[in-house]
């Protein structure tokens, strides 16, 4: 059985050069011939729309169709610096995209899939902004605007975006345990895949008696992207480097 791959918070874009690259190399060296790859969100660092592809968008999104065409499906979660990807993106790249939270079958495993902003309900000023930020209303109001103004938006978003996040204290960022019971328990699994919070692990828990799981993928950097690795009842954490 090939390989099946995840992975999330690349956060791509033109001023992460390098990150672009390794991400390009990673998808014809060591996603081709998989069984799968999904993508947990935040695969670009700011999504504003499908009608936008500035450079490196274009190479990103021939790169994804090669991969699917060669036999390896795609599936991609939205995050929330990237939930306005699109069925034209979708059309583009061949990828499908994936409901948050999304349960599948891994191996002979039942799994939860997230990007994991939705787990972090002790964060209650985000919760209540994501939730204005994915009304229909938003999202129509701010697709109308011109690309130029989309930029401006976005980079004041993630100016504001940092300096709440410097304000606030960790535990309030991470994910609510009582969040992650109910969501796991709501699908009927004892494993959770998720990105978002950049603190890579495996914590393991009693859920109504009987073992569970959480795993944390991690953010990438320049240098390596890390991946989870499942085959079969194996799921290994590796990293793929920086071409040296």
């Amino acid at each position: 059985m090939a390989d099946t791959l995840l992975i999330s918070d690349l956060h791509l874009s033109g001023e992460r050069p390098a990150t672009v690259a390794l991400f390009l190399r990673f998808l014809e060296e060591r996603a081709r011939g998989a069984g799968a790859l999904y993508i947990l969100g935040d695969l670009f660092d700011a999504w504003i729309g499908d009608d936008a592809t500035p450079p490196p968008i274009p190479g990103i999104l021939r790169a994804l169709r090669r991969l699917n065409d060669t036999g390896t499906p795609i599936f991609l979660q939205h995050g929330n610096r990237d939930f306005l990807l699109g069925d034209a993106f979708a059309r583009a790249t061949g990828c499908t995209l994936l409901d948050d939270p999304a349960r599948i079958e891994l191996g002979a495993t039942p799994t939860l899939l997230m990007h994991g902003d939705l787990l972090c309900t002790d964060d209650h000023a985000y919760q209540q902004t994501r939730k204005f930020l994915r009304s229909p209303g938003f999202i129509s109001d701010l697709l109308s605007k011109t690309i130029e103004q989309r930029l401006e938006l976005a980079a004041e978003y993630r100016r504001r975006s940092g300096e709440a996040t410097a304000a606030l204290e960790a535990q309030v960022m991470d994910v609510n345990q009582q969040t992650v019971e109910r969501y796991m328990r709501e699908a009927g699994v004892r494993q959770l895949i998720h990105g978002h919070t950049h603190r890579p692990g495996v914590h393991r828990f009693i859920l109504d008696g009987k073992p569970a799981v959480r795993r944390v993928l991690a953010q990438w950097s320049e240098n390596h992207g890390q991946y989870l690795r499942i085959n079969h009842q194996k799921t290994i954490s590796e990293t793929f480097p920086k071409n040296r």
